[in-house]
């Protein structure tokens, strides 16, 4: 039996109809069109589905759409401020930490959630956070660089406009 539900989502409030069992991924790509967070595995194990849900990480293969109700949504596509990147994204691209770009988004939607906790994360905290994330280009050295870059500008502008 079909649902309504109600929900804000890189921000802006949205009402839709979803369908018994559909996942927020499947929302998200094809009903909203929204391509950043990947199909990797579907189980949960890659995190390339990886969007934020009231600020948490979360598996949005595994999420199901129906417990986005009321909540909301953010997705690679709604972190860039003013038409910027993020200082997490432009860390990411300028440490080379993008290689083919498939798992990117997911990992820095992960990166996104440590930057808001806005604490003091040392090298194993930053890889245990990571961990969720499957990267098949690359030896995590420079996602795991560019992550911390990121936490370092934490409440430092993107932006050229101040």
């Amino acid at each position: 039996m079909e649902q309504t539900i109600s929900f804000t989502i890189n921000d802006e409030q949205r009402t839709m109809v979803i369908h018994p069992g559909q996942s927020l991924l499947e929302l998200i790509r094809e009903d909203l069109g929204l391509t950043g967070a990947k199909q990797g595995c579907g189980v949960g194990e890659c995190g390339a589905c990886a969007v934020l849900v009231n600020g948490q990480a979360v598996d949005s293969c595994l999420y199901l759409a129906a417990w986005a109700d009321g909540k909301t949504v953010v997705t690679v596509e709604g972190l860039s401020q003013y038409g910027e990147l993020t200082n997490m994204q432009k860390a990411f691209v300028e440490g080379g930490a993008v290689q083919c770009g498939f798992c990117t988004p997911g990992i820095i939607m992960t990166a996104t959630e440590m930057e808001a906790r806005d604490r003091n994360y040392t090298e194993a905290d930053i890889k245990r956070a990571l961990s969720g994330h499957l990267c098949r280009c690359t030896g995590y050295t420079k996602i795991v660089e560019a992550t911390k870059k990121g936490l370092e500008n934490v409440g430092k502008c993107s932006c050229d406009h101040e």
